[in-house]
């Protein structure tokens, strides 16, 4: 499967929406929005990451938006976050994508953050470089309650 990334295409924010409300998905990510089913907020949030200086990617897997990964926040705090749609969680999309993402933005450190029991996630991480750093507590909406998650690093 060939993975590429490309600049977000109005066209792709209906699929990030989908992928977005699917509730075993939501519940994984852990940390997503307080009400994942509000299009207007997806809508306003969407507008405002597009807008800024934050790097914000489709992942496409054979031509196709399988997600999007983007680093956002203030220069040396900078995070890492990727959203996949469940029908190619398992097949390396995530790790193929962050690493891509990695390569176009140098800079470093970048911080990632996933819930402690999302072992999926913590595997993509650590095959990209990132290393477990701290360990936290978080109210994680896709849950409704708060969780255990892991702090990770990309120094170098």
């Amino acid at each position: 499967m060939e993975i590429a990334l490309r600049a977000v295409e109005d066209a792709d924010l209906a699929v990030f929406f989908r992928q977005m409300t699917d509730p075993e998905a939501a519940r994984m990510a852990a940390f997503g929005t307080p009400d994942p089913g509000d299009r207007d907020a997806f809508d306003v949030r969407w507008k405002r990451l597009l807008a800024s200086a934050d790097v914000v990617r489709t992942v496409l897997a054979d031509g196709r938006v399988a997600g999007s990964t983007a680093v956002y926040g203030e220069p040396g705090e900078r995070e890492v976050t990727y959203w996949i749609d469940r029908a190619y969680w398992g097949r390396g999309v995530a790790t193929a994508a962050l690493r891509a993402l990695v390569t176009e933005v140098p800079e470093r450190p970048l911080y990632a953050r996933a819930a402690a029991d999302n072992a999926a996630s913590l595997r993509v991480l650590q095959k990209c470089g990132f290393r477990e750093t701290a360990r936290a507590r978080g109210f994680a909406n896709g849950r409704g309650r708060e969780i255990d998650e892991v702090v990770l690093v990309l120094a170098d």
